[in-house]
């Protein structure tokens, strides 16, 4: 019988999984069981052994005293209270050496699971990570910076810890029921067959409830993502929400998937709470019947007492943990659809790959060969057949209008998206043939948007490298941002705050500079680099990059037609194809497409206008 059981409570798991008619994925994933989806999470969280045998064991031992509590109370009725023949001092002993083995067996059986599951949840938090640090940069185009956020540092942790109490509360109160229903069985094994009738119908019960809350669960997930990156957006806009007045249409749509979430909270609510109820109907029901029967049969074979008094007791114990296994499916298919969001991250994303070459320092010629970009769902292509050669230690100034595909063009060289068709060389060498770190190490960028971390000046300055603290003083003269660090109370080892806070937006792009400069590769990228600075800094800066530039190839987006002039390449580009190359006085000779830019910059500039016509 008790194979039985252990049959039934196994299908119950087998059987707890969802299904949404509307998602092809969902139905081939509704094929999966609840147990065959726990076995791909626990791999994560393996490797502690010792620490799920003491688990384990303490577990068995606290089930098999669950029984001694309804034989002590037959023991009591029949030899202590009818025939006088127990002992006063029995009764204390036994009690406090029952409860104090299941005392000591609860608190070693949670704290050896809270080690395994720390431990996974660090290891699994750290493979995320990773992870996102090596992800293609669709992953980023995909996926709001909440949403990842969220699977990462939230829905893990919460997932995993759902899944081990929950696994904990399944196992204790599945081995508890065993060792009752045994007892039972010992006792009168005609009534626990009654008991046992309830057994199909509350598997029954489970299994339709668990697929409504693992959908609920999912929905839920998606409303979460949804609100946090709503929050996110206002945070990282909350001075443009104001200037425009639209707190209250930002409102409406927090409101909006605030709403949805409560919804969805209280579907759950009611899916997870229906199954107590009902589950308790299908106690009582069995309990009627047992009492009836046992009346019976003491009026027709004179049952003792004490024999009945202790089968009630151990049925009545019985409400315990099949309420508590009828609650199982909520948490622990919430647990699991949490985690899997996380499981699904490191698995299905695929990291960048590059290729083997590897060398310490470049001389630096770019060439690229009909490279063409078109972005997914976009009618035109963001580049067009370019043909672009950038000589080594040269410097080459790409302008045009705002779409152009300047700054899509800078992104192709360190590889930060990939091109559709074509090719690229460096040194004569393919890109996807190089090592991505390799490549990285060989350019220096500065765009118009800074990011900065959350550290020290000196360690935002030397990202990614040891920190020299005087080759950081000097990247930071260099940049023109010296005298204001010296003032800072800790100097260099300032901390910046969220993106540098602290820092005017002139200040954090000569930092952005003084990290170029550090780096001190072979190839710059300057998208705009001084377009945050006053004039004075600009002029400072400018010197310093000129002196930077020397030697190197540098590759300049800018809008101010001052700041190339002295280029030895200007390239103009339109609606992704070059339109005209040379120096700025050739280009100014052709009266065409640069001479037009340069009129109309050099007029703002002369009645200055701040506007950007380009």
């Amino acid at each position: 019988m008790q194979v039985v059981l252990a049959d039934r409570l196994n299908k119950l798991l087998i059987h707890s999984c969802i299904s949404d008619p509307k998602d092809p994925k969902a139905n081939m994933s509704a094929q999966i069981s609840l147990l065959q989806r726990l076995k791909r999470i626990t791999p994560y969280f393996s490797g502690h052994s010792s620490a799920v045998v003491a688990a384990v064991l303490a577990t068995l031992i606290g089930a098999a005293t669950e029984p001694a509590i309804p034989a002590l109370m037959r023991l009591l009725l029949d030899k202590g209270f009818q025939q006088g023949n127990v002992q006063l001092w029995m009764v204390p002993v036994a009690l406090l050496s029952l409860f104090g083995i299941r005392g000591a067996t609860s608190f070693i059986a949670s704290y050896a699971l809270a080690h395994v599951t720390n431990h996974g949840m660090r290891q699994l938090r750290g493979l995320l990570f990773d992870k996102l640090l090596h992800a293609h940069q669709s992953l980023f185009r995909n996926q709001s910076a909440s949403a990842l956020t969220n699977t990462v540092v939230y829905e893990v942790q919460n997932g995993a810890a759902t899944i081990v109490a929950t696994l904990l509360s399944l196992s204790r109160d599945a081995l508890t029921l065993v060792a009752l229903l045994g007892y039972l069985l010992y006792l009168n094994w005609k009534l626990t067959l009654i008991v046992l009738v309830m057994f199909p119908s509350l598997a029954w019960v489970m299994k339709v409830l668990s697929r409504r809350l693992d959908k609920i669960s999912k929905a839920s997930q998606k409303a979460t993502d949804e609100l946090a990156y709503v929050v996110e957006e206002n945070v990282l806009a909350q001075r443009m929400v104001r200037l425009h007045n639209a707190q209250e249409a930002q409102a409406s749509r927090f409101e909006k998937f605030n709403d949805e979430l409560r919804r969805l909270a209280m579907k759950s609510v009611v899916a997870g709470s229906a199954m107590t109820p009902l589950t308790q109907m299908l106690a009582a029901v069995a309990l009627s019947a047992v009492i009836c029967i046992a009346l019976w049969q003491n009026a027709s074979s004179g049952a003792t007492v004490g024999g009945f008094a202790a089968f009630v007791t151990a049925m009545l114990m019985l409400i315990a943990p099949i309420k508590h296994l009828s609650e199982v499916a909520g948490p622990l298919t919430r647990g699991v659809s949490a985690i899997e969001r996380g499981l699904d991250l490191i698995e299905n994303t695929f990291n960048e790959v590059g290729g083997s070459q590897s060398i310490d320092k470049v001389q630096g010629r770019i060439q690229l060969k009909s490279v063409t970009v078109r972005y997914p769902d976009s009618q035109h292509p963001a580049l067009d057949s370019i043909d672009l050669t950038i000589e080594s230690g040269t410097t080459v100034a790409l302008v045009g209008r705002s779409g152009s595909g300047k700054t899509t063009l800078a992104n192709l060289l360190p590889r930060f998206i990939d091109w559709t068709s074509g090719q690229i060389t460096l040194d004569g060498i393919p890109l996807e043939q190089w090592r991505l770190d390799a490549l990285r190490r060989q350019f220096s960028i500065v765009s118009q948007d800074v990011v900065m971390f959350n550290d020290t000046i000196a360690a935002n300055v030397a990202l990614g490298a040891e920190i020299d603290h005087q080759r950081v003083r000097e990247a930071l003269v260099a940049a023109n941002l010296d005298s204001h660090i010296n003032a800072l109370p800790q100097g260099i080892d300032t901390l910046v705050g969220h993106n540098a806070t602290q820092l005017s937006g002139g200040q954090r792009q000569r930092l952005a500079i003084a990290r170029a400069i550090y780096k001190d590769a072979p190839i710059l990228i300057l998208d705009e680099a001084t377009s945050a600075l006053d004039t004075e800094s600009e002029q400072a800066v400018k010197g310093a990059l000129a002196r930077l530039m020397v030697g190197r190839t540098t590759l300049v987006i800018a809008h101010r037609m001052s700041t190339i002039e002295h280029a030895d390449r200007i390239v103009v580009m339109d609606q992704g194809s070059i339109v005209e190359s040379g120096t700025h006085q050739e280009l100014l000779a052709n009266q065409s497409s640069y001479a037009r830019l340069h009129s109309i910059t050099s007029t703002a500039s002369s009645n200055n206008e701040i506007e950007n016509p380009l």
